[in-house]
């Protein structure tokens, strides 16, 4: 999916908690609760999405007992590696610079789709003023551009408001996350190619729970074996490619 940037402020946080045996704690997964259809807050506050479903499947699965925590993204990393939760499941993409600081389970998805989105069809990217969420791979690929402007926000809904007031030409985010946005509002519109970022989506752990990434790296796998993991990605996640 999306996700990138990490502070210096995460990477100096240590570990303020190691996980337990399962059977002597309860396992709490951390996730936005604020990226339909991956993770968001349904009408009665609980988390739902793609990620719930997975996420309780993967638990049961592992014969682990769960519970949701909700976290603002630009301090997810750092408050897992505190411990205020034992794992992230909340469509952070799999980078080099985040496995620097965490670990990672397999993919739960494949590299997703990226795609812009503005007002107008006559946008020339490689010049335009072009919104992301901060700490996200979509943020990184902007900034990364030559002659790109990148104007960043908190949360991904932000972005989209900066292109329908004018403070933003396009906002570049998941294609899963865009899709009903702009199945929602004519004035929107997809725009350019389709951009390929990360390698999948997955868990993250602190470095110190491995026993516990690896109890969650093999549900995973069974559920890519029996082919349920593809029923949800089709489910949730229709744009998005198959294992």
């Amino acid at each position: 999916m999306r996700r990138l940037i990490l502070t210096t402020a995460a990477i100096a946080l240590s570990a303020g908690a190691v996980f337990a045996a399962a059977h002597e704690q309860t396992v709490r997964l951390g996730t936005e609760g604020a990226y339909a259809p991956y993770n968001f807050l349904n009408d009665a506050g609980e988390v739902d999405g793609f990620e719930r479903e997975l996420g309780d499947e993967l638990c049961a699965r592992a014969e682990l007992t769960c519970e949701w925590v909700t976290n603002e993204w630009d301090s997810i990393i750092p408050n897992l590696v505190s411990g205020n939760y034992d794992a992230i499941i909340a469509g952070m993409s799999i980078t080099e610079e985040r496995d620097e600081v965490i670990d990672f389970s397999a993919p739960y998805t494949q590299p997703d789709p990226s795609v812009y989105v503005a007002a107008s069809e006559d946008i020339d990217l490689s010049s335009a003023v072009i919104a992301a969420q901060a700490g996200t791979i979509q943020a990184s690929e902007v900034a990364s551009m030559e002659g790109a402007v990148l104007v960043e926000f908190a949360t991904p809904e932000e972005t989209v408001a900066a292109v329908k007031n004018g403070e933003a030409d396009a906002v570049l985010a998941d294609k899963a996350f865009l899709v009903p946005v702009v199945d929602a509002d004519p004035e929107l519109m997809m725009v350019g190619e389709d951009v390929l970022l990360g390698g999948g989506i997955g868990m993250g752990f602190r470095e110190s729970d491995a026993e516990l990434r690896e109890k969650f790296t093999a549900a995973i796998e069974s559920m890519k074996e029996d082919g349920s993991l593809n029923a949800l990605i089709e489910k949730w996640l229709p744009e998005s490619a198959t294992f």
